[in-house]
């Protein structure tokens, strides 16, 4: 139905999008797997700045809406999603590096053991990326990615892991697009492995996914243009790293901003400062059946600072348990 809806607002498109956009909030079944009160404040909020008459009305050039992707858009817990991919291509490639098998935290993923690389924190993990994903070529890495999406099972749910993205915000994302937004991934996942699948699963482009990324090279190999995955400085986009990323390679401030940790509170004052009336809004973990609850005590998503700011400066908090009337489209 959305799709249909996205149609017939081309169709009524000339060759001025404000016109054809203007006070027209496609309401037919619009967020059917949200609440009442969360959604009527989105669609209220919608209505309010894509109506020309209003005076908080944004062009739409400049409807900007960013969303972090792990806890967000998909799962981060019991790990996010990235680090089983990583531990997965790390044995496929393990017959290649033999040399792994003296290093305690690659070895000990080798075996299934997660101890010490639980121990060496961050540096730990970090390690496992890098290892499970650099010195391979664009072609390669991808396909190693497109081949895990398409066949790896989250545990709990035993389903496909991009099968198990939450439907509310699929649907959020089609309700801002069908009223003439831009919506980007801005993620401390990783960007290469993101633009593989987040097309498909959210309708996001990979040019719309900006996310965290090591270093590459390119040369010709045999006549043959090729840009390879190589170890070196890290650009971590997460806190103070993605109003900077936003900046880099989007250029203008977002209106819309959704997150769910002290990770996005960063991106979330970056769109609050913007000259229009921008919107916040922070998932807050809390179903611990249909999903996870975790907020403070978690290594991955930590939510303590952005809640408290939320609530100085009226931003959106999403109770999942309460607000979400089914999490994913499966269930």
């Amino acid at each position: 139905m959305v799709a249909a809806i996205c149609l017939s607002c081309k169709n009524e498109s000339s060759t001025k999008p404000e016109t054809a956009l203007a006070g027209k909030v496609w309401e037919v079944n619009a967020l059917p797997s949200w609440a009442d009160t969360p959604a009527n404040r989105i669609k209220s909020w919608v209505q309010l700045v894509t109506d020309t008459s209003s005076p908080d009305f944004i062009p739409v050039a400049d409807r900007i809406a960013v969303f972090d992707n792990d806890g967000t858009l998909w799962p981060e817990q019991p790990v996010p999603n990235q680090a089983a991919f990583a531990f997965s291509n790390l044995r496929a490639l393990a017959p290649k590096h033999p040399e792994w098998q003296k290093d305690p935290v690659l070895n000990g993923i080798l075996k299934g053991d997660l101890d010490p690389m639980e121990k060496a924190g961050a540096k730990g993990l970090l390690k496992v990326l890098n290892a499970s994903h650099t010195g391979q070529t664009e072609e390669a890495f991808n396909t190693a990615v497109s081949n895990w999406i398409d066949t790896a099972k989250d545990a709990k749910f035993n389903r496909l892991y991009k099968e198990v993205i939450y439907q509310p915000m699929v649907e959020l994302l089609d309700y801002l697009r069908a009223n003439g937004f831009k919506t980007f991934i801005v993620s401390g996942g990783g960007a290469d492995f993101m633009r593989v699948w987040t097309e498909e699963a959210y309708g996001i482009a990979p040019y719309e996914v900006i996310g965290s990324y090591g270093q590459a090279k390119y040369e010709v190999v045999d006549g043959k243009p090729v840009i390879t995955k190589i170890p070196g400085e890290f650009y971590n986009d997460d806190k103070a790293g993605k109003p900077v990323a936003i900046h880099r390679f989007i250029g203008k401030v977002p209106v819309f901003c959704g997150g769910n940790s002290d990770g996005d509170q960063a991106m979330m004052q970056y769109t609050s400062g913007s000259k229009y009336k921008s919107m916040c809004m922070i998932l807050h973990h809390t179903d611990s059946s249909r999903e996870y609850a975790y907020d403070v005590k978690t290594v991955s998503g930590h939510l303590e600072t952005a809640l408290a700011e939320a609530k100085e400066k009226n931003w959106m908090v999403v109770d999942m348990k309460k607000d979400f009337k089914k999490i994913f489209d499966f269930k």
